[in-house]
């Protein structure tokens, strides 16, 4: 048998004697089972990593385990005092917009400002598709123009108007 496989036996042993009664050790210590459950198998992960030093007999075996285990519960408590506190899940419908309300004014009006100095074929277009909430095709239907001229008059229209709002 190789040395990992003699630990594993090793460990395996040590768990099945004295897994229940650490557990029940570590969950007093801790009031957090899945806490416990962690700190449990540190322990036995430490009793793999030292098994060629460990103390003879199960007793001397059972000491150690349980000073290891009360000494990982202890650095683990000072560590969660040192962090900072979790914070549990927000509720994030009770939580403002994130859209600033005076900056979509301070938009909106700057917009208006700046539509009729537009060309009538550019503020067309713009009023109908963002304002009015028209697809390109039922614009390009009621223009009796082809959905590409849309386009293109879309792309346009938004460049003067973003040159205009930025002269501004």
């Amino acid at each position: 048998m190789t040395v990992d496989g003699e630990r594993d036996v090793l460990v395996r042993h040590l768990y099945d004697e004295y897994g229940d009664p650490l557990m029940k050790f570590l969950t007093r210590l801790t009031s957090e089972r899945q806490h416990a459950e962690d700190l449990l198998q540190e322990t036995m992960l430490r009793a793999w990593r030292h098994s060629d030093s460990l103390p003879e007999g199960w007793e001397s075996r059972r000491r150690w385990l349980f000073t290891v285990a009360r000494r990982l519960a202890i650095d683990a408590a000072r560590f969660r005092r040192k962090r900072p506190s979790e914070v549990g899940a927000l509720d994030l419908t009770r939580m403002p917009a994130d859209r600033d309300e005076a900056e979509a004014v301070v938009a909106k009006h700057t917009v208006r400002g700046a539509l009729p100095r537009l060309s009538e074929a550019h503020r067309t277009v713009l009023v109908a598709l963002f304002h009015q909430g028209l697809s390109r095709a039922e614009l390009a239907a009621a223009l009796d123009v082809p959905e590409g001229t849309i386009k293109s008059r879309t792309h346009y229209a938004l460049r003067a108007l973003r040159d205009l709002v930025e002269s501004q």
